[in-house]
């Protein structure tokens, strides 16, 4: 039997979620709709889906809060695309931190949303099999720093830890993953549980850039992180591994 794709809406407006709901249905989706994210609990405990559309802003638990709880889970690789009425970069770099995979301001077009959820399923289905990230707790060096990747600590040959976010952290592992190999933005997307068509390519872009102040890498000659025009980036310095951290 032909596998149907499960969408599960998560939204507190009774008529968006009848109306995505059965839009999305006409189009030949499986669709399921609650009301917050209690009910989204109670559901996942019983059922997979094949990707969630998850309203930010809801009573009670809000999406961020929801995705990041998605993130931390069993449900860690199911796509996630957010709703909002707020279209403030603030609140898409805080999606991407969270682990959102799109990202779509309300109100939209019902077609637009149909879109964004076939072209995040088809990235999400669309990567090799070998590119994967390790979760092992490791000590990587590359160039003069260190990443502790029990402990998520980036390190400078003085021992000095440098904070990185939860995007940031992803990001770099899955560079010091496929060292010099050239990564276009729908793997890196992927990879990073990052997120939406031309939106995402700017978020990947605005990573990239606080990756490498943080590696102080220079953007014009970078070091660590080069641009690969049309095609994406390499993280360009072998990777040593130093075993487990202490």
């Amino acid at each position: 039997m032909e596998h149907v794709d499960h969408i599960l809406i998560v939204d507190d407006d009774r008529e968006i979620r009848e109306l995505v709901g059965n839009y999305l249905k006409k189009n030949g989706l499986r669709t399921t709709v609650v009301a917050d994210g209690r009910q989204m609990r109670s559901f996942l405990e019983s059922t997979p889906v094949d990707l969630i559309v998850l309203d930010l802003m809801m009573p009670g638990d809000d999406g961020l809060m929801l995705c990041r709880e998605l993130r931390a889970g069993k449900h860690k690789a199911t796509p996630v695309l957010m709703l909002t009425a707020r279209n403030d970069e603030t609140d898409r770099i805080i999606g991407l931190e969270m682990g959102a995979d799109d990202y779509l301001v309300k109100p939209f077009v019902a077609r637009e949303l149909l879109a964004r959820i076939n072209a995040v399923l088809r990235r999400t289905r669309m990567l090799p099999p070998n590119l994967v990230v390790t979760e092992s707790g490791r000590l990587l060096a590359f160039g003069r720093w260190r990443l502790d990747t029990s402990a998520r600590h980036l390190l400078d040959s003085d021992g000095t830890m440098v904070a990185l976010s939860g995007a940031e952290y992803r990001l770099l592992r899955v560079f010091l993953d496929h060292p010099q190999r050239v990564l276009n933005r729908d793997q890196l997307l992927n990879l990073t549980q990052g997120r939406d068509a031309d939106l995402f390519d700017r978020s990947i872009d605005l990573l990239v850039s606080r990756l490498r102040q943080r590696l102080l890498d220079d953007a014009r000659e970078p070091a660590y992180i080069k641009t690969v025009r049309s095609e994406g980036y390499v993280f360009s310095l072998p990777v040593e591994v130093l075993g487990a951290p202490s």
